[in-house]
């Protein structure tokens, strides 16, 4: 499955307008180059020939250097000579080109501006989907029992490792960090999404991405783990549906798993 990075996005943008940039840039320097071969040939041309016919002898003769389709014997050697000297330009010109843009349209950037373009055709369908963020330990649960539910799920990571994790598991997946970048909520679909939980562990990431998800859908079921009980009032505040502190069902497993020891 795909990755949608948003972390690359915009730097796929700036590659792209540059190699376009890049492609006028040629063409204006090839173009100047057939004028010039064009204007030099009429300059060499010692014919008794009219101005009009020397112009077309010339164009013809530069087009033809540039398609490599003509017949130049019918020149003399001055004008042989010249027509080397464009055709140096020439290759140099195309040589560099070909190697400029190839370069810009292979680099990781624009690649991952495609792969995007894949994945928006999937995120834009997606409604009543839940999204986790965060691929560790915690969050690759959270998924598979979602999944094996039935539910849609996208998750999200900052981390090239476990996206790329995620995405082999099947899993609709946005690279970035949604505690800092709004577009990785938006690309996430959060306005159509039913519920997000986050199994991040840093507690200032889980308020932040708490707060401005909350912002954007305030219908959204969030579910955030908090550290203690003075934690989770912080996150309740910020918008949290609910909060699971973990030392309290660690608690509760404890007594639970000792009750049934004396019970048995």
């Amino acid at each position: 499955m795909p990755i949608y990075r948003v972390i690359q996005q915009g730097v796929g943008e700036l590659h792209l307008r540059e190699w376009r940039r890049r492609v006028l840039h040629t063409v204006g320097l090839l173009l100047l180059v057939l004028a010039g071969c064009a204007a030099g040939l009429i300059v060499l041309d010692t014919s008794t020939q009219l101005l009009p016919a020397k112009l077309f002898r010339g164009l013809w003769n530069a087009l033809n250097l540039i398609t490599t389709l003509g017949d130049f014997s019918g020149l003399d050697q001055r004008e042989k000579v010249f027509m080397m000297v464009t055709m140096v330009a020439f290759l140099t010109i195309g040589g560099y080109t070909l190697s400029s843009l190839t370069g810009f349209l292979s680099s990781d950037a624009v690649m991952t501006r495609r792969e995007n373009r894949k994945v928006e055709n999937k995120l834009d369908r997606l409604v009543d989907h839940v999204i986790v963020v965060g691929f560790g330990g915690l969050g690759r649960q959270v998924a598979g029992r979602l999944q094996e539910a039935g539910e849609r799920v996208i998750v999200i990571d900052r981390s090239e490792e476990q996206s790329a994790q995620a995405s082999g598991l099947g899993y609709l997946v946005v690279q970035g960090d949604a505690g800092l970048d709004d577009a990785v909520l938006d690309h996430s679909r959060i306005e159509q999404a039913k519920a997000l939980v986050v199994t991040t562990e840093d507690p200032d990431r889980k308020l932040s991405i708490t707060l401005m998800a909350h912002s954007r859908n305030p219908k959204l079921k969030i579910l955030v783990t908090g550290a203690n009980d003075s934690r989770a009032a912080l996150l309740h505040r910020a918008g949290a549906t609910q909060i699971v502190v973990a030392e309290d069902l660690i608690a509760g497993a404890l007594v639970d798993r000792l009750g049934k020891e004396e019970k048995g």
